[in-house]
């Protein structure tokens, strides 16, 4: 006799469009039951249009078909809020005192080490004004969604991503916005957007200490802060302004990263440190946390950047900061 966990194992098989992951994942079951011959399924209709409601009920018909007890199925769809669909463990901020030292770069990095480790990652792009991870992952395909919410776009190796970028008619129009109108944004891409089951969700915060960070500091149950520094003379005071915001608002250090630490000349097998010497321990010490790593310059990762492939890179720092984050986080 059919069981309801064998129909919602058969149900792991149907795929979400546009997400291009299961009704499990997307934690859109949202009933199942049986009763005689009919097996009744209700599914969350949040950010699926009528094209996707009906893949969906389709699938899920040819999912059951095999259970022979099974003569008739019945697929109903109910609004639900994304907020009650979401069920994410950690949500980590990477952050920086100033623009241009790479934060984009360690959060997509980041994710991409976490992802490796078989975990379910998404990176939400609240860098309204500068939004650069849809380009480095080569992500070009609108999001999803209806009035109810929207569907993030998944990435080549499975990275749910939502930027700003992905919402306008062009990739390089520019968004000129006040602080308030950021805001909302941002908070937006955490309540109106269907991430369903995540381990993380990396956040890649604007550069800086105001209206945008702190709103994220406010809005989202942030577990843990990574701060992102170069080699330079002006980072110590940089560095310890993030870390004292974090401080301020009662989120963890998990670390530091030191982004363009050094270039390493594979011929003389020897490094660089071109923007002068590496500052890291004394950052970490300043931070009270850890160094998760030193990414260095290095032109097979800005030419991958580049050309929307940088899930192809591997590193020292994508092998070790996963391995640190499942510590400190």
């Amino acid at each position: 006799m059919t069981t309801i966990d064998q129909i919602r194992d058969r149900l792991d098989e149907v795929i979400v469009p546009y997400v291009i992951r299961s009704l499990a994942n997307m934690n859109l079951i949202r009933d199942i039951s049986i009763n005689g011959g009919t097996a009744a399924i209700t599914i969350a209709s949040t950010a699926l249009d009528e094209t996707a409601q009906q893949w969906i009920k389709d699938k899920i018909r040819e999912a059951l078909a095999g259970l022979e007890d099974i003569k008739q199925v019945e697929v109903t769809f109910n609004e639900a809020r994304p907020a009650d669909l979401n069920r994410i463990g950690k949500v980590i901020a990477i952050m920086s005192g100033k623009g241009g030292v790479g934060k984009s770069l360690v959060a997509s990095l980041t994710a991409i080490a976490l992802r490796r480790r078989g975990l379910e990652v998404g990176i939400l792009d609240a860098d309204i004004t500068g939004p650069s991870i849809p380009k480095m992952f080569g992500i070009i395909d609108r999001p999803g969604g209806n009035e109810q919410g929207l569907l993030p776009v998944t990435s080549k190796s499975g990275i749910a991503v939502m930027s700003i970028n992905l919402l306008l008619p062009e990739e390089d129009e520019a968004v000129i916005w006040r602080g308030p109108l950021i805001g909302k944004a941002i908070t937006q891409f955490w309540e109106d957007v269907v991430w369903g089951n995540l381990d993380y969700l990396i956040v890649d915060l604007p550069p800086g200490t105001a209206d945008a960070p702190l709103t994220v500091m406010q809005t989202l149950p942030i577990s843990g802060v990574i701060v992102v520094f170069t080699p330079q003379d002006l980072t110590a005071m940089i560095v310890r302004k993030a870390v004292k915001m974090a401080q301020q608002m009662n989120k963890k250090v998990l670390g530091v990263v030191e982004n363009m630490s050094y270039l390493y000349l594979k011929d003389l097998d020897r490094k660089i440190e071109i923007f002068g010497k590496s500052r890291g321990a004394e950052m970490a010490a300043a931070a009270h946390a850890p160094l998760l790593g030193q990414i260095p310059v290095d032109p097979e990762l800005a030419a991958l950047c580049d050309s929307g492939q940088i899930e192809r890179y591997d590193s020292d720092f994508i092998r070790s900061v996963g391995d640190a984050l499942a510590v400190t986080a």
